[in-house]
């Protein structure tokens, strides 16, 4: 097959997936960077705009085909492989083989495993072993380059038999799966050009020479990737077209000044390659003002040229003086202020410098990445050369522009692939600074199975003022969905209800009406898809407030309620429910049990147990007046904050121990690590003395919280900071002594005999009450109603439960100064 050929194959299944209304991405890879592709509409992006070079896709030293990365949205990828099946032959078109190698850790866990050696050595071991994506380490350059390795394979047998052995095994194939992207498509029948395999998950034939060897035979290799930012796009449409709202993104201007200040804020969380930690402090640091700079952070922002990412945001905003490495280069890296970031910038600085036609500097870009010596030193004497003849520079400055090149071609990244990926972070960033009801319910729709991302998006609802509505029978959809500016939570997000069954439940309410009642709900349900569990987590999340807010007493019922849906369906089943069906009016009462009650905490458990996380409130929120008065912080906030390596910081912290396990360090040192949860979601910390170990395990039993003194240091390449604990205070403890004040802002007199009798039973504390009272003649009267009451975060609740939401106020007078264990 040849280049027009294949340009067509590509043309030919984008055309069809836009006419099938499936998203299809702007195009990455080599090919996606030529004139040829915009113009067929494989790309979206203008290559003449944007700087691409044809060359980087197409010149005449390239033996091998383009390279085409094509995006769809993830839900409709399987019906784009399908229409090319039935276009070319189901007998034409395989997906490729991937083989998965013995890689140092993974070969010395599995040959540990095969000697019986105890799990826990064996994997002390694996971690000795440096992890570095882009340098992997072997076992053998671990022994000479890691003390504490080789130290353990000298004094130790069975661990020298174990390494000797694991070194053998070292990078055989461990086992074979399918390429998650990779297709290929023949002239002919593709058994007669490759051995196939039949891979049990998949009905479609894999070939058996991997992503190297198929197109030496001859085959032609197509990346069709699901991508699910995508769907989220395609979602968030269709929610602003039924507000009649009609967006198209691939014809946003790039230069939108919402969608620069968002950037410029780190406001990213849920923006395409954009939302890491790190990277949304990167952007707060560099301050993008243009497209140019999202491209260029999308290149530098992975190990290796994210080392340039503070000179860059230095030098773009006048912190450090732009320099190039020769004048001549001005040009060519002025958009990156000095800095080589590109591959097409390699490629352009040969050709500047030294004469290459880009087809040449296409090889030198090649021979740089590869490094290998023959290669290198040919292209380096042609290069040097070239410097001469052209631009008489001296061979010594010559070779060092070489070196410098040279390094950063070794990680330069291809241009247009880091601008596909970056329109496509501007059309998400663009959704959310300007409809971030629609974004965030977008988003949330596609990770509704993973908890620890809506927490995530929760949080930051909350922080950008969004409201996050809970969900309810009568107003949620299965998915996240959009009421007014605010965004309502998903029925199916719900742990262990199932998304068909909640679809199945919003069906009978569209049909029938909303829920009335309980017994309404009873009445009209089908009791096959919905089990006990399945109600607990409606009732633990809060569905079932609008109908009956005892959440404690409809979970208590959750078996009764069954009994009355199945009784229902069997009367609509047997045609014993009247000519008109089951009337839920005339159906039995449900009796809930009387003495169902929870407390504030057990409510928060339970709210965590059907979200996978607290949603209205945290148990540390509880003693939010202790923590205000400590100048308590976030994890998420300190995630925030730059710690430079090698340095630490000191902070305060509140936090619910979920769990403690012990370790054992390479030395022998036994220390504690944490589970531990705030408001803005979960982490770990290290625990290395005694003392506060003592009193976080016990938290851990009793499932407590407390105020944590902390020190934060940050690895380089890490987006969170590690935490340690230096001491730990029981915040009921600290509550017990610190004087507390509780001010109840009273609109009607008629309540004060009810809070009155609420606070009988809370004698026998030193806290102060206050009521704020209405007078008949104007004004209010600040009435002290006692200084010995146990006051706390529960008895606040109840009190704003009778005296109105928003009237009560509960402070630390005086916070004690601390006890601090350890």
């Amino acid at each position: 097959m040849g280049f027009a050929g294949y340009f067509l194959i590509v043309a030919d299944f984008i055309k069809w997936a836009k006419a099938s209304d499936i998203p299809v991405g702007p195009g990455r890879g080599s090919g996606a960077g030529s004139v040829v592709a915009w113009s067929l509409t494989i790309t979206d992006l203008d290559p003449m705009a944007l700087g691409l070079l044809f060359e980087r896709f197409l010149n005449p030293e390239r033996v091998s085909m383009p390279d085409f990365d094509i995006d769809f949205c993830e839900t409709h990828r399987d019906k784009v492989i399908t229409y090319v099946q039935q276009k070319y032959g189901r007998d034409r078109v395989a997906q490729i083989i991937t083989f998965g190698r013995l890689k140092a850790r993974a070969v010395l866990k599995d040959t540990g495993r095969v000697l019986q050696m105890p799990y826990g050595q064996v994997d002390r071991l694996a971690k000795l072993i440096p992890n570095h994506p882009t340098d992997p380490w072997t076992l053998e350059r671990s022994l000479n380059g890691v003390s504490e390795f080789k130290a353990e394979y000298d004094g130790d047998a069975d661990v020298k038999r174990l390494i000797d052995l694991a070194m053998k095994l070292e990078g055989l194939p461990r086992h074979a799966s399918t390429h998650a992207a990779g297709v290929v498509i023949g002239d002919r029948p593709l058994d007669e050009l490759v051995p196939l395999y039949r891979d049990p998950r998949s009905d479609m034939p894999v070939t058996q020479f991997d992503m190297k060897y198929v197109e030496a035979a001859g085959l032609v290799k197509f990346d069709f990737l699901g991508l699910k930012t995508l769907s989220v796009l395609k979602e968030a449409q269709r929610l602003l077209a039924e507000q009649g709202v009609e967006v198209d993104f691939d014809a946003l201007p790039w230069d939108d000044p919402s969608v620069y200040e968002l950037l410029q804020r780190g406001d990213t969380v849920g923006v395409f390659q954009l939302e890491s930690e790190g990277m949304r402090r990167t952007l707060a640091g560099v301050k993008p003002t243009g497209f140019g700079d999202i491209i260029a952070l999308v290149a530098l922002y992975r190990p290796g040229p994210m080392d340039n990412i503070p000179m860059f945001g230095d030098r773009k905003n006048g912190r450090a003086e732009i320099a190039y490495p020769h004048p001549l280069l001005e040009g060519i890296l002025s958009e990156t202020y000095g800095i080589f970031v590109y591959q097409e910038q390699v490629m352009q600085a040969a050709q500047v410098l030294a004469g290459f036609s880009l087809g040449e500097a296409d090889l030198l870009r090649r021979a740089m990445g590869k490094k290998i010596k023959s290669e290198m030193d040919a292209q380096r004497a042609r290069f040097v050369e070239g410097c001469a003849t052209n631009n008489d520079i001296s061979a010594a400055k010559a070779n060092e522009l070489f070196d410098t090149i040279d390094k950063f071609a070794g990680y330069g990244f291809n241009k247009s692939h880091a601008a596909g990926y970056a329109l496509i972070a501007y059309q998400t960033a663009w959704l959310k600074a300007h409809h971030p009801a629609e974004f965030y319910a977008a988003s949330m729709s596609f990770d509704m199975a993973l908890t620890d991302k809506l927490a995530l998006f929760v949080d930051d609802m909350r922080r950008g003022s969004v409201e996050c509505l809970a969900p309810d029978i009568n107003a949620s959809a299965a998915h996240f969905t959009v009421e007014g500016e605010a965004v309502r939570y998903a029925l199916g997000a719900l742990k262990g209800v199932g998304e068909k069954a909640m679809e199945a439940l919003v069906e009978e309410r569209d049909r029938g009406g909303s829920f009335n009642s309980l017994e309404d709900f009873a009445a009209r349900i089908d009791p096959r898809i919905l089990n006990r569990r399945q109600l607990e987590s409606l009732a633990g999340g809060g569905a079932f407030d609008g109908i009956k807010p005892d959440r404690a007493a409809v979970y208590a019922a959750a078996e009764t309620i069954l009994a009355h849906a199945a009784s229902a369906y069997d009367q609509k089943t047997s045609g014993q429910a009247g000519l008109f069906g089951v009337n839920s009016a005339e159906a039995a009462p449900i009796r809930l049990p009387r003495d169902a009650s929870w407390t504030l905490a057990q409510r928060m458990v339970a709210e965590r147990d059907a979200f996978g996380f607290y949603f209205s409130a945290h148990p540390v929120d509880a003693q939010r007046h202790l923590l205000a008065a400590h100048k308590v912080r976030t994890f998420a906030e300190l995630a925030e904050i730059h710690i430079p390596e090698g340095e630490r910081a000191g902070a305060t912290m509140a936090a619910l121990v979920e769990g403690v396990r012990w370790r054992v360090s390479a030395r022998g040192r036994r220390y504690m690590v944490a589970s531990l949860s705030d408001r803005s979601g979960q982490f770990e910390a290290t625990v290395f003395d005694d003392e506060p170990s003592a009193a976080m395990e016990s938290a851990a039993k009793a499932n407590g919280c407390g105020l944590l003194t902390v020190e934060l240091d940050r690895r380089g390449g890490d987006d969170a900071p590690r935490v340690t604990i230096k001491r730990f205070q029981p915040l009921e403890a600290l509550a017990e002594k610190t004087r507390l004040q509780l001010t109840v802002r009273v609109a009607d007199a008629g309540a004060i005999p009810l809070l009155v009798r609420e606070l009988a039973d809370a004698r026998g504390g030193s806290g102060t009450v206050r009521f704020i009272v209405p007078l008949a003649t104007g004004g209010t009267a600040n009435v002290l109603a006692g200084r010995d009451f146990r006051l706390d975060g529960e008895l606040a609740a109840r009190i704003e439960r009778i005296s109105g939401e928003g009237s009560v106020d509960l402070s630390a007078l005086e916070p004690p100064k601390l006890a601090l264990v350890g």
